[in-house]
């Protein structure tokens, strides 16, 4: 397994990308969608993560930055043949530490409330995340939960 800075130039990454927002809008009502398209991940301040294993994505993630000290966790997504592999683990344990180098001292996230994301909540939760008030743009919705960590 390799986990690559992405400039999601390639068909199968935008494949993947597309599934997930899909996904999160037949889970979550429109105004509650949070979900950076390819052009959103595309944007400035956002930096891409791939992981490739036997030559396929098999997940992703990415950090888009707020401030010179905030950044915010997007796209976190494993393949959902490989949930439970220890993919998310190893990628989350990988871009904290690129947030760290990158001189962020917190990392935050939003992810849904729903039963479907209690495996992510519980994951971030592992990392040291704690739940906290609605940041950057967003306002409270109870189909969101909002996380944090300190770096």
């Amino acid at each position: 397994m390799k986990i690559v800075v992405d400039d999601l130039s390639g068909a199968e990454i935008a494949g993947f990308l597309d599934e997930h927002v899909r996904q999160m809008r037949s889970i979550t009502p429109p105004d509650s969608k949070h979900a950076l398209d390819l052009d959103g991940l595309r944007g400035p301040g956002v930096t891409f993560w791939s992981v490739l294993d036997g030559g396929g994505v098999v997940g992703c993630g990415a950090i888009k930055r707020l401030d010179a000290g905030h950044a915010e966790l997007k796209s976190m997504r494993t393949s959902p043949a490989l949930k439970r592999s220890g993919i998310a683990s190893r990628l989350l344990e990988h871009i904290i530490a690129e947030a760290r180098a990158m001189g962020f001292a917190r990392l935050s996230l939003e992810t849904g409330s729903a039963e479907f994301f209690l495996p992510a909540r519980r994951l971030y939760e592992k990392f040291g995340f704690v739940h906290c008030e609605p940041f950057a743009d967003y306002r409270p919705d109870v189909h969101s939960t909002f996380m944090t960590k300190v770096l």
